[in-house]
């Protein structure tokens, strides 16, 4: 495993990225300052889809009830060190259980709602988990029965909500035991260095891999959203991305923590109660997927129903975003959106509306250097290094233009997968920077990366690469699209050509040639034009919303159709 040098860990310390104080130490003292302030506030429709009337818990409602989990988990026999596997939706039980789990030094290992025993008996046998956390009830799912088939002795099965099975613990109803705390707390000290988190990532291969990520670690990249944001003290977050990944932790979470603000939270996603939380808990940030983005901004009758006054920023990623959207949300709304790029590993890059002012570049561009101050304090300074290097050679890459994978290396980035020295290795070069496996260009007047696509994306057509994100991007404000993905297509000929896959805007009609006239106008080169179209009723999306671009391909060359 690569790990940070003790020289390293001392620097980052000096400079404020890491520092002793636990994510539970920051949420204590949060909880002391402003007790009566709300923190936390349910789906209004979890009764829908879990159980349960909506809490909204203050500070100090939110701390009794970590601390009640926290004395349960360690009457159960639940430590410090010990991996809880948890399948929850956003619900306020989540992140309590969380900050539980920090108060005693468990490690949580958050799992998708979505997955089944495929997905989580890989996660299982990796993590080795001594808990396995799910709710009793939540709409489509047997969560239950699904653990029983994947867990083996020594692990148990810990509910919340209602006729809780009697060979669980049912957290819901556990008292707390303060004394048991107490004493655990004198004989058992929790490490800002100590893993807190094992999040979930997979490569081409589908094989899942643990990424162990500390208290410090998630300390080093908060930033990355607070300050590009512009997030005040007290502001109230909107948080519809599931409590699994960077996006909701690193980028609402984190904010939430450093800002002493309130999180609302979000789920499963739906336009109406999304717009619905906007107008009625009056948030001055959300993060929402591009594509969602897209079509509120295309609905001019949905536009004319709700009142997005409350918003300063609104965080975007996960796919490139479309230079219209960004330009419209701020030109019509005064809402600036921030363009968002990372990963669970750690890798970072935020474009927010000071670095740079132009929408159309904001959705296009991220700096090459970070400069932020650190969460713990400290003069502001780059918050990674950064590099290209040509994915044929591995030669650095100064100039602009040139495609190449992304490097990075710094306090934001893991140190390895948890219990995978061969995938770690190959994730590391021999100077301790991460691979991305992301493809950016040196871009603007040379301050800036653009990205261009991931490495096993690119489409090589008669031996010229292309990556399908550009075509994607530059579609997003097609207004006769509501989505579209492009991919490889196997030619005899050219090695490869493009495919589209794409899904019509209210059942409209379109074809290959008004698609290709209109990247024409962009000023596409010829040829990187789509060459075959594919109609969807929705693109296949994984669990943070990223169109699973494989499984469009495979379906595509699955089916007959195509124009």
């Amino acid at each position: 495993m690569v790990t940070a040098t003790k020289d390293k860990r001392q620097l980052y310390r000096e400079q404020g990225w890491w520092g002793d104080t636990t994510l539970a130490d920051m949420f204590r003292a949060n909880a002391g300052i402003h007790p009566e302030r709300l923190a936390l506030v349910d789906p209004p429709n979890r009764a829908v889809f879990a159980f349960g009337e909506p809490q909204r818990l203050t500070y100090a409602q939110m701390l009794a009830e970590t601390e009640r989990l926290a004395g349960a988990l360690l009457a159960n026999g639940i430590g410090k060190d010990d991996v809880i596997m948890v399948q929850l939706p956003n619900i306020s039980e989540f992140v309590n259980l969380y900050f539980a789990a920090a108060t005693i030094g468990a490690v949580v290992s958050p799992a998708a709602v979505q997955y089944r025993s495929h997905e989580l008996s890989e996660m299982y046998r990796i993590a080795k988990p001594s808990a396995f956390v799910c709710a009793t009830r939540f709409k489509g799912n047997d969560h239950l029965s699904t653990a029983r088939k994947v867990i083996g002795a020594g692990c148990q099965i810990m509910t919340f909500g209602p006729d809780a099975p009697d060979d669980t613990v049912d957290l819901s109803a556990a008292r707390a035991d303060p004394g048991l705390l107490a004493a655990h707390r004198k004989t058992h000290r929790v490490d800002a260095d100590d893993v807190f988190t094992i999040c979930w990532t997979s490569g081409t291969t589908g094989t899942p891999k643990g990424v162990p990520r500390s208290h410090n670690h998630w300390i080093a990249i908060a930033p990355g959203t607070y300050q590009p944001s512009g997030l005040r003290d007290g502001d109230v977050m909107l948080n519809p991305f599931p409590l699994i990944n960077m996006a909701s932790i690193g980028g609402v979470t984190m904010s939430w923590l450093r800002v002493c603000g309130t999180m609302v939270l979000h789920h499963p996603f739906d336009p109406q109660v999304f717009l619905g939380q906007i107008a009625t808990e009056r948030p001055q940030f959300t993060i929402a997927p591009p594509a969602v983005l897209n079509m509120l901004l295309q609905n001019e009758e949905l536009l004319a129903k709700v009142d997005l006054s409350s918003l300063r920023t609104i965080g975007s990623g996960s796919a490139p975003l479309a230079p219209s959207m960004v330009s419209g949300f701020q030109e019509r709304f005064g809402i600036m959106v921030v363009n968002l790029f990372g990963s669970n590993e750690g890798m970072s890059l935020v474009t927010g509306p000071e670095a740079v002012p132009d929408p159309v570049e904001r959705a296009s561009y991220f700096p090459r250097e970070m400069v932020l101050e650190p969460m713990l304090g400290g003069t502001a300074a780059a918050m990674a290094e950064t590099r290209l290097v040509s994915i044929g050679d591995g030669s650095e890459i100064t100039e602009m233009g040139v495609p190449g994978e992304l490097e990075i290396r710094g306090p934001s980035v893991f140190e390895g997968y948890h219990d995978a020295p061969e995938q770690t290795e190959a994730a590391f070069t021999q100077d301790g920077f991460f691979r991305t496996g992301d493809l950016f260009e040196i871009a603007g007047d040379g301050r800036f990366y653009r990205f261009v696509g991931r490495c096993k994306d690119l489409i090589i057509r008669g031996g010229v690469n292309i990556a399908p994100e550009e075509i994607d991007q530059l579609l997003g404000g097609h207004p006769l699209l509501a989505e579209a993905c492009a991919f490889s297509l196997p030619d005899p000929v050219m090695g490869e050509r493009i495919g589209l896959a794409y899904v019509p805007r209210e059942d409209r009609e379109i074809t290959l040639e008004e698609v290709t006239d209109f990247l024409r106008e962009k000023d596409l080169a010829v040829f990187k034009l789509p060459e075959r179209m594919y109609r969807f009723e929705a693109l296949p999306r994984n669990v943070t919303n990223k169109a699973m671009r494989s499984e469009v391909r495979e379906h595509a060359l699955g089916s007959r159709e195509g124009a």
